[in-house]
């Protein structure tokens, strides 16, 4: 199955970057199983200057039910209750659009 790579950006509220950060430095290992449950793996969040990037490679081979299973999960609903407060959609963003998806314009192999 080839590799599908997602990215995506949020703003960082930075009243609550500490929180963040210290919700990452000790992210719950149930979230981390169901996540790499869904065939998602190579996941990384980086910050820059208030912005939020996510990048991560897909190998399954529905990207839309893995990803409702990861929804499904109770643990994972929990987690997302302490880390969306700290996010705040881009001006952007399209209706109910929480991580805004990023274009690849470019890849090297």
């Amino acid at each position: 199955m080839p590799v599908q790579r997602f990215a995506a950006v949020i703003r960082l509220r930075p009243e609550l970057e500490a929180e963040y950060r210290a919700l990452h430095a000790a992210a719950w290992p149930e979230v981390l199983a169901t996540v790499k449950r869904a065939n998602i793996g190579n996941y990384s969040i980086f910050l820059r200057d208030g912005l939020l990037f996510s990048y991560l490679e897909y190998t399954g081979d529905d990207y839309a039910a893995d990803t409702a299973r990861i929804a499904d999960c109770p643990v994972t609903r929990e987690w997302w209750a302490r880390t969306d407060p700290c996010q705040q959609p881009l001006d952007g963003a399209a209706d109910g659009e929480w991580w805004a998806p990023v274009e690849e314009v470019f890849h090297l192999e």
